[in-house]
């Protein structure tokens, strides 16, 4: 497993890769009681995904990615081809996302506090991934053409997305406090941080340069998992997890806490303020409109022009009232 690590880094693979394809080869490997992979095949490998489906119940992307985890070991890792697999595909369940509402939005956001508030009002505002809100550079704010610049997102691409007005003054004060942060690790023998890609021996001194710091930086210095150097890295998912999942429950809604959510919430908002699917796959970042367009389930649903029949039987109801009520009152 430590030369599959050092192979997936000698690809430039990313370091959440590096931890999926990792799980999903141990787990392949212990469901076939510990046997090396070279010495199994294709047998074995349409076992394990057709578990998967039938016995676990992955869902189908869980079984894609185990699928591409496993291709990797034996095509790139060990230079094995496998043949045309016969296994059964996982079903592919179509799932309305998580929207929360505009008052229940502003209702967790009550019970957030500091620089939680700023992430959650930032990922709503801004329609980000937790991901690429926590990986967020002070250069990718600018605040001159109000414009957020998303590095190497999903897919490893490259987007611009909308700067909220009304939150510039709170990432103003977040710059200043991780400007003197980083001027105290400076002073203290730290201040590096990661680079992407090969740029920290393109450029040399970009790792301690304030431009390239996270926006939302930890509170201690960490040793690196693959490099072994002691940086300060961006606030952990989990952290953010948490505060969400306590706000979310403290606000008495009786939705799943997911931070995922906010980003679904500003997709719908977006097409309820009569915005285009265009212009929000943009701004999310879809490689396919159809994904932008699960959110339009939510929009439409109840909004369709079809009034239900238990509210037409109250509008009769009260009209028969109203009338009586005005006989009765002639008569007297």
């Amino acid at each position: 497993m430590d030369i599959l690590r050092q192979h997936i880094r000698k690809q430039g693979l990313s370091y959440r890769t590096e931890q999926t394809y990792t799980h999903w080869i141990k787990r392949f490997i212990h469901f076939n009681r510990l046997k090396h992979p070279a010495g199994m095949g294709p047998a074995e490998v349409e076992t394990f995904l057709t578990h998967l489906a039938a016995h676990d119940l992955c869902a189908s992307n869980a079984q894609r990615v185990a699928l591409n985890a496993i291709a990797y070991l034996y095509k790139q890792f060990l230079g094995k081809d496998i043949p045309d697999l016969d296994f059964t595909i996982a079903k592919r369940q179509r799932r309305l996302p998580v929207v929360y509402s505009r008052e229940e939005v502003a209702t967790v956001l009550s019970h957030l506090q500091r620089v939680f508030r700023l992430q959650i009002e930032l990922m709503y505002g801004s329609g980000l991934r937790s991901a690429e809100l926590l990986s967020l550079r002070i250069k990718d704010v600018d605040f001159g053409s109000n414009n957020i610049f998303v590095r190497g997102g999903k897919g490893n691409k490259d987007r611009t997305t909308l700067l909220p007005q009304g939150i510039i003054q709170d990432l103003q004060r977040q710059v200043k406090y991780v400007s003197l942060l980083h001027q105290q690790d400076l002073l203290t023998g730290y201040g590096l941080v990661y680079l992407p890609d090969a740029l920290d021996r393109k450029y040399p001194r970009a790792a301690k340069q304030l431009a390239w710091q996270y926006l939302f930086p930890a509170n201690t210095i960490s040793k690196c998992p693959r490099s072994g150097i002691y940086r300060r890295h961006h606030i952990h998912s989990s952290t953010l997890t948490r505060q969400v999942n306590s706000a979310v429950r403290k606000a008495g809604i009786n939705k799943p806490a997911r931070c995922h959510a906010f980003r679904h919430s500003f997709a719908t908002h977006l097409l309820k303020a009569g915005y285009d699917l265009r212009t929000i796959q943009e701004l999310l970042g879809h490689s396919d409109i159809n994904t932008t367009e699960i959110d339009t389930h939510v929009v439409n649903h109840g909004n369709k022009g079809v009034l239900s029949p238990s509210d037409r039987l109250r509008s009769i109801n009260k009209i028969k009232e109203t009338g009586a009520n005005y006989f009765n009152g002639a008569l007297g």
